[in-house]
């Protein structure tokens, strides 16, 4: 593992601290006009999603964790594993649900993905911003529901039930955000 300084740190830079990975959310070199200078950081483990504020000495040595980010096609399911297939070399990798967290709910088959890997293991998933999935079920709208901002619940194809506008139907395309998985447009 390569050792850098505090004062080299950047936003989204992962960290390897006490046997965890956590990426650089935010930091904030400070000089007080006493005293030695320090970086105060907020921290998000990779792992668990749970966020700490850590503050450390200006020059502080730490371990940058070397993540490798794969540009993957997401082929198909097989039982409960998810069948990526790598873009330049074509190798084939099968992903458990629980590794690709909110974004198994984004998937569908010939979709990209960017999968952030230390090591074997899977610590992240990068998504387009928005998606077009298509509507598995909802209720249909009726002539004259034109409420402005009333919203009704729409279940995709890939199982995430997000609310949509009264006119959309079953059957139509929406796009959808990947980051808060709300209801962007018709597509």
């Amino acid at each position: 593992m390569p050792t850098i300084t505090t004062n080299d740190l950047k936003n989204g830079m992962t960290l390897e601290l006490d046997g965890g990975l956590f990426e650089v959310v935010e930091f904030q070199h400070v000089k007080p006009g006493k005293g030695g200078a320090f970086v105060r950081t907020t921290l998000r483990n990779v792992r668990s999603g749970a966020t700490v504020d850590r503050t450390f000495r200006a020059g502080e040595k730490v371990e940058r964790a070397m993540i490798d980010k794969r540009d993957m096609q997401f082929l198909y399911r097989a039982g409960d594993d998810y069948v990526f297939m790598d873009s330049t070399t074509y190798d084939q990798l099968n992903v458990g649900p629980s590794s690709l967290g909110e974004a198994a709910n984004f998937l569908v088959e010939n979709s990209d993905a960017v999968l952030k890997m230390f090591g074997d293991e899977i610590v992240g998933v990068e998504l387009p911003a928005a998606v077009e999935l298509n509507i598995a079920e909802t209720e249909p709208g009726i002539q004259g529901d034109r409420v402005s901002g009333a919203r009704k619940p729409a279940t995709l194809e890939t199982g995430l039930v997000v609310q949509v506008p009264l006119f959309v139907g079953p059957g139509e395309r929406v796009k959808v955000d990947t980051r808060t998985g709300e209801y962007i447009t018709r597509a």
